[in-house]
């Protein structure tokens, strides 16, 4: 039997682009968070944290009928620009995208937190303006926590299964990432292939959690 290296490449491409979608939404509002306060910030940080308590089968379902051939979003993309999210690889990017941005928003808004106020204090008093400021003074001192969340964000992309499944399906070399491989595999019997898609999984995150600890003593 030829072992089928697609959901493994389907997982990896899915995980990067839903990190790279995750650093251009939550670093920018991470660190405006943590810098600012104003009326009704509880309920936004509550709301873009919500996919951290909430059954991966009901961010699913959420999903399902934002990006449904007749939901709000959906209706719009299948209309106007004639896109079909549901049921596709892009659908498991979104699903994977959601469920990991809280990590990666938590982790920069922290960190961002521990940034000396002084220091960006005596940078403005400088001239410096607030991109500088933010490129040269806040991201490098934060840095170690944006990197810790960019990889726990691609570990739970890469893990995704239950809104993965509700919205992109399991379609075999489209949208059936390892953790979609791993259950039909094992509900059909085929526990050997079952075994080495854990088996790769969990060396896989073991390495980069590993990684970052060994990284952030440095």
């Amino acid at each position: 039997m030829i072992f089928n290296y697609e959901p493994i490449i389907i997982s990896l491409k899915v995980a990067a682009l839903a990190v790279i979608i995750v650093i251009c939404t939550a670093l920018p509002l991470g660190c405006f968070m943590a810098r600012r306060d104003f009326p009704g910030k509880d309920i936004i940080e509550s709301f873009v944290t919500l996919p951290l308590v909430l059954p991966p089968s009901v961010i699913g379902f959420i999903l399902l009928f934002l990006f449904g051939k007749h939901g709000p979003i959906g209706s719009l993309l299948g209309n106007w620009l004639h896109i079909q999210i549901v049921f596709t690889w892009w659908a498991a990017v979104i699903a994977s995208a959601v469920v990991s941005f809280p990590l990666m928003y938590q982790s920069v808004k922290a960190s961002v937190k521990g940034v000396d106020l002084n220091l960006e204090k005596a940078a403005r008093t400088l001239g410096a303006n607030e991109m500088r400021i933010f490129w040269t003074i806040t991201l490098p001192l934060a840095w170690p926590g944006v990197v810790a969340g960019l990889v726990m964000s691609f570990a739970r992309a890469l893990g995704e299964f239950g809104a993965t499944l509700m919205l992109a399906g399991n379609i075999p070399g489209q949208t059936q990432t390892m953790p979609l491989a791993i259950y039909f595999f094992a509900e059909s019997g085929d526990t050997g292939t079952a075994s080495i898609f854990v088996g790769i999984m969990t060396i896989f995150s073991f390495c980069l959690i590993f990684w970052v600890n060994r990284w952030s003593k440095i």
